[in-house]
């Protein structure tokens, strides 16, 4: 929709001359003859920005000005004013409106002014949608907490987050270590600044230095530029380190300087820079062991260690199983708008599951068969699990298999897309119809498969 302008003016001609202005740009203009029946039309359909004159009478712009951020705090106001006027008009900005222009106008000074307003606007309305959507993903409502032990993590995050204290996350893989990060983070003041994460293993050891700490302009070959490290980029904010145990020693000595001073040096440079950032590493090793081992360091141990949470595999907290299952269905449902539910016999294959990878699993299992079912009720074949708990040791049975259990599940499931691919003729659109989902997320699904 065109972004909707309300133009007041007591002058019809210059009103209508504002109105035509706006309306060649692509504005949509209500106009308007004086503040009550600006006010009337405002509440009626709210629009996107206002263009008033300073002096009208009964309610001038500037009474017109304070009713509507009265009651409508986010709404910009743009002045129309004669030149003796711009000391009101100044003052009026103080009051909250967005700018103004005097008269004679120039007609591209007063469509890049209502242009600004524009953007400002939908600016803020993506802003509020995103903290309403980050308030509502990270309350403490939405995680999914039946067990205990998840109960009473959720509970020992919400008491860490407002601290500034370094935070050790442990736990096996896909067990939700970057989310408990995150919680730190959405749960702490530290909101509004940015949360940075970092795989430690993803980077060859020269370079992870440059990209935590950052680089100066011909610090090394390929340096063209100065580029900050991730210290920096996360300053007001949160870093996550994850993967922590897997760097070596040497820079293992580099980090514990930056925490210990709170300061970077980037690489090849002489000035150290101030790091106002919240660490938070992960790993799923056993750093105590591999500290008695000499693989690494104790005092970066104890000071990453200074509030330790260790996260319960799946397989100890199997109340959580099913209503995790359910919270990543209705996730797809929503995103491919198919009708799905877990059949009975899916119910009893989820929850005899030994769940090795733990939550990161039971997501892929969800999303694999959204793929994968048939019709409106996902059948155990849809989950593709291999693995069940033995009674009553809880010890894993292994199904006969060609290859990896990932290996198994990904040719179930080329399969699949491929013959729904075959007959529809190629036709992606066609083919995800067929499927049951949507054209992005077959396409998602191709190219990890490699069929794209």
């Amino acid at each position: 929709m065109n972004p909707r302008v309300l133009v007041v003016d007591d002058e019809e001609r210059l009103a209508r001359l504002i109105a035509q202005t706006l309306g060649r740009a692509g504005y949509e203009c209500e106009v308007q003859g004086n503040g009550n029946d600006a006010l009337a039309a405002a509440e009626v359909r709210r629009p996107d920005v206002v263009v008033t004159d300073c002096r009208m009478p009964g309610m001038d712009g500037l009474q017109l000005l304070r009713e509507l951020r009265s009651r409508y705090p986010d709404l910009p106001v743009i002045l129309v004013t004669a030149f003796a006027d711009v000391p009101s008009a100044v003052s009026a900005m103080r009051e909250g409106a967005f700018d103004y222009v005097a008269k004679p106008f120039d007609n591209e000074e007063l469509r890049a002014l209502v242009g600004r307003a524009v953007a400002l606007v939908r600016l803020e309305r993506e802003n509020r949608y995103l903290r309403q959507e980050v308030g509502r993903r990270y309350s403490p409502d939405a995680m999914v907490a039946e067990s205990r032990a998840t109960r009473d993590l959720l509970e020992l995050v919400q008491r860490v987050a407002p601290s500034k204290a370094t935070v050790l996350v442990q736990g096996e893989s896909g067990t939700g270590k970057e989310l408990v990060a995150r919680l730190l983070h959405y749960w702490s003041d530290r909101v509004g600044g940015p949360f940075v994460a970092v795989n430690c293993k993803a980077f060859a050891e020269g370079v992870l230095e440059s990209e935590l700490f950052g680089h100066e302009k011909g610090a090394f070959t390929g340096a063209a530029q100065i580029r900050e490290g991730c210290f920096e980029r996360a300053t007001g904010g949160t870093l996550f380190l994850d993967e922590i145990g897997e760097v070596n020693l040497d820079f293992q000595a580099k980090l514990l300087r930056v925490l210990q001073d709170g300061e970077v040096l980037r690489v090849g440079g002489s000035k150290p820079r101030k790091a106002d950032v919240r660490v938070v590493a992960a790993t799923n090793r056993v750093l105590r062991d591999d500290v008695a081992s000499g693989q690494f360091r104790d005092d970066l141990f104890f000071r990453l260690n200074v509030i330790p949470i260790q996260l319960t595999p799946l397989r100890e907290r199997r109340e959580d199983v099913l209503p995790l299952a359910e919270h990543f269905l209705a996730r797809h449902i929503a995103d491919t708008g198919r009708a799905l539910s877990l059949s009975t016999e899916s119910v009893d294959a989820l929850a005899a599951h030994a769940w090795p990878g733990n939550v990161r699993e039971i997501e892929n299992v969800i999303e694999r068969a959204v793929v994968l079912a048939r019709g409106e009720k996902i059948a155990p074949e849809d989950l593709l699990l291999t693995e069940t708990l033995a009674a009553p040791r809880g010890e894993i049975e292994l199904a006969p298999s060609d290859g990896t259990l990932q290996e198994h599940l990904d040719r179930a499931a080329t399969d699949r897309v491929e013959a729904a691919l075959e007959a529809a003729n190629g036709q992606r659109a066609e083919a995800a119809r067929a499927l049951g989902i949507d054209r992005t997320t077959l396409y998602r699904t191709m190219k990890r498969l490699g069929l794209a």
